[in-house]
């Protein structure tokens, strides 16, 4: 009887990747520093800018926005695909309405609106609205469908910086009814074929980048939800996924870092003057604008392909169990708080940035001590109102 064919490697179980966690944990603690850079960004719409601005930070945080949160798709993909086999589809949909939507709810109604109010006090030095009377009127919501899946719109209202974990939430919730068709019959003999050409060939696992840079150029790109059109982090969720399926792919992305790296730094490099230049590079249908949205989704892809390879590298399994370093220690008190900083951490900086933008001392000062306040302030949130309780841990999607 004919059997299929699989890779040793493929059907091996998948030990935890620690280098995935501390991605994970660059992103958002990252997230601290790139925000508050927003502050003094001459181009943007940021909560609160500061009077003196320097258009050196749009090219310095687009370096980041062309990688950080594709990643951090393309790793909640990689946790998908585990988890769904672990739990099946409908615990997996459960245990993510749970983990997601209860501290998406929480922080829409406790979090979002001190944003928009600080907006309104920054950009009008005669605004006196009291923050009980501006609630009302940010909770002044409608209904609109073309906004998928941001159904719910309003003047004032926004999702915010929890945009991510809404499209998390949709896309985890679209995938969970395909999981049982896809690793049988035609699907698992396709992934198979793609593992082993990718396998054989270099530079195969760069071919998706041109799909990338089609979605930035003819889409368009969005700068409500870190510059990147919302649909292309689907793409970035679905190739997560679909790399965990095959242990071989990780061996393909181990071996194609390098040229992925110096291929992603050049694309960005090449799409900046356009970025620079152009009157709204995010959406103009100019050549010069085109051209530099294509180059920087094509930028995306190998870049986000090159991180994850660059630091995974094979570790040693120890021979019993050593007691835990400092850095362990720090390490795992990180790693299970990334989603509560991430739903933290922008209300404060906006909070602090209100206060510091009055200073009249040189940005570099003035950002120092944002970023140090801010960071010191979202960690002693985290340790202080959310850590300590079983209730807190819950409403911000905290395990145990």
């Amino acid at each position: 009887m004919a059997t299929r064919t699989e890779s040793p490697q493929a059907a091996l179980p998948e030990r935890r990747r620690p280098e995935l966690d501390a991605m994970r944990m660059l992103v958002v603690v990252g997230l601290v520093f790139f925000h508050s850079a927003l502050v003094f960004a001459t181009e943007g719409d940021f909560y609160v800018t500061n009077a003196e601005t320097t258009e050196a930070i749009t090219v310095i945080a687009g370096f980041g926005v062309v990688w950080a949160m594709p990643l951090l798709f393309l790793i909640s993909g990689l946790g998908a695909w585990h988890s769904l086999r672990r739990r099946g589809a409908g615990t997996f949909s459960k245990e993510r309405l749970l983990r997601l939507g209860v501290p998406l709810l929480l922080a829409t109604l406790l979090l979002n609106p001190l944003p928009q109010w600080l907006r309104q006090r920054s950009s009008d030095p005669r605004y006196d609205e009291s923050y009980a009377d501006f609630l009302p009127r940010f909770f002044d919501v409608h209904l609109e469908f073309d906004e998928l899946p941001f159904l719910v719109q309003g003047e004032y209202f926004e999702t915010g910086h929890l945009w991510f974990v809404v499209l998390l939430l949709t896309f985890s919730l679209m995938l969970a009814p395909l999981y049982r068709f896809l690793p049988h019959g035609p699907c698992r003999r396709l992934a198979d074929r793609v593992a082993a050409v990718t396998l054989r060939r270099r530079g195969v696992v760069l071919l998706p980048a041109p799909a990338f840079a089609a979605i930035c150029a003819f889409a368009g790109m969005e700068e409500d939800y870190a510059g990147w059109h919302r649909w292309s982090y689907l793409l970035y969720f679905a190739a997560g996924f679909a790399l965990a399926a095959d242990a071989r792919f990780r061996t393909v992305v181990r071996r194609d870092a390098r040229p992925a790296a110096c291929l992603g730094v050049l694309l960005f490099v090449a799409a900046a003057p356009g970025f620079t230049t152009a009157d709204d590079p995010f959406t103009d249908t100019t050549p010069l604008a085109v051209v530099s949205r294509a180059l920087f989704g094509a930028a995306g892809w190998c870049l986000v392909v090159a991180i994850p390879g660059l630091l995974d590298r094979p570790r040693q399994q120890p021979s019993g169990p050593p007691a835990p370093t400092t850095r362990q220690r720090v390490y795992g008190y990180l790693a299970v708080a990334v989603l509560p900083l991430y739903v933290l951490h922008q209300p404060i900086v906006v909070a602090v940035a209100y206060f510091v933008v009055g200073w009249a001392a040189p940005i570099p000062v003035e950002y120092v001590v944002l970023v140090t306040i801010s960071l010191a302030l979202t960690l002693a949130a985290y340790e202080l109102l959310v850590r300590r309780t079983r209730v807190t841990r819950f409403l911000f999607g905290m395990r145990g």
